[in-house]
C-alpha cells in the first residue's frame, strides 16, 4: 500500500535554509541594519551566504552591537560598521565612500532605511509626513545616487536591492505616508535601473507583506498585526530570514537579467 507522504503545512514556520555560497566573496553594505529586523536579517544572510559586510545605522551603540553580534557569528568573515543618518547627504555620499575603503570595493548595496507609524492622514502633521517621506524615500534616493556615482567610477558591476512594501501596492488605514513613501521607491527602482544599466548595475526592490520582529512590535499594535497576519495564505507572519533570503537572491549572480522589478515577499490572498 502506497502511503500518502507528510507535508509540513506552510503555516507551520520553516527552519532557516543554510548558507548556498549565493554572495560568496562579494563585499555588501546594508543600511538601517541595527537591531532585530530586515537589515539585519541581510547583513546576516549575506555573511551566510559568503559576503564580507558592511553595515550602517543612525543609531551608533545598536549598530555597534549589532557589528558585534555579527562579527562573533561570522569570525572568517570581514565586519565593519559606519554610522550613516540616511537624512544627511554628506553622511550617505561619506558611507559610500568609507565602504568602499574598507571593504576595498562594493558589490551591492542593500537600502534598507525607512520609517513608518499610524496616523490617519486628517489628524498627520506636515513633519510627521516629511519625516516618513525623507527617511523612506529620499533615503533610499540618497543611497542610490551615492552607489551609481561609485560604480560609474569603476570596472566591476553593481547591484542595488530597495526594501519596498506591499504597501505601494495595497490600502491600509494610518499608513498614508509610509505607502505614499513605498510606493516612491518602487517608482524610484523602476527608474533608476534603466540609467544604471549604462554602469552595469541592477537595480531590483523587494515588498514584504509583513515579517514580525521585536521593533515591528513597538510601533504597531499586536492586534493590528495578528489581524494582518491571518489574511496572509498562510496564516503567519514572514520570518525575517525569508525576507533576506530572498535579498540575497536579487543580490547575487543568479538574477542576472532582473532589473527595475519589484518582487513581492508575500503569502497574501488576492
Amino acid at each position: 500500500m502506497t502511503q500518502t507522504p507528510v507535508r509540513s503545512p506552510l503555516a507551520a514556520v520553516p527552519t532557516e535554509i543554510p548558507g548556498h555560497g549565493l554572495l560568496l566573496g562579494k563585499k555588501v553594505v546594508v543600511t538601517a541594519a541595527a537591531g532585530t529586523g530586515i537589515g539585519f536579517a541581510s547583513a546576516r544572510r549575506a555573511l551566510l551566504e559568503g559576503a564580507d559586510v558592511l553595515v550602517s545605522d543612525w543609531h551608533e551603540r545598536r549598530l555597534g552591537e549589532a557589528a558585534r553580534k555579527l562579527a562573533d557569528e561570522f569570525p572568517e568573515r570581514a565586519v565593519s560598521q559606519v554610522p550613516c543618518n540616511v537624512q544627511e547627504t554628506a553622511q550617505v555620499d561619506a558611507l559610500i565612500d568609507s565602504a568602499a575603503t574598507e571593504l576595498g570595493r562594493i558589490d551591492v548595496l542593500v537600502n534598507n532605511a525607512g520609517l513608518g507609524g499610524e496616523t490617519p492622514v486628517a489628524e498627520m502633521s506636515d513633519e510627521e509626513w516629511d519625516r516618513v517621506v525623507d527617511i523612506t524615500l529620499t533615503g533610499t534616493f540618497r543611497a542610490t545616487r551615492a552607489a551609481l556615482r561609485y560604480f560609474g567610477g569603476v570596472e566591476h558591476n553593481g547591484v542595488i536591492v530597495n526594501n519596498a512594501s506591499v504597501l505601494g501596492w495595497r490600502a491600509q488605514r494610518g499608513q498614508a505616508h509610509y505607502a505614499a513613501a513605498k510606493a516612491g521607491v518602487m517608482a524610484l527602482t523602476r527608474c533608476a535601473a534603466v540609467e544604471a544599466a549604462d554602469v552595469g548595475v541592477r537595480i531590483n526592490a523587494v515588498a514584504p507583506s509583513i515579517a514580525k520582529h521585536p521593533f515591528l512590535a513597538k510601533v504597531t499594535s499586536d492586534d493590528l498585526l495578528d489581524e494582518l497576519a491571518s489574511r496572509e495564505a498562510y496564516g503567519r507572519a514572514a520570518e525575517v530570514w525569508e525576507v533576506a533570503a530572498t535579498i540575497a537572491m536579487l543580490a547575487s549572480d543568479y538574477t542576472t537579467y532582473l532589473t527595475g522589478e519589484v518582487v513581492s515577499i508575500s503569502s497574501q490572498r488576492a
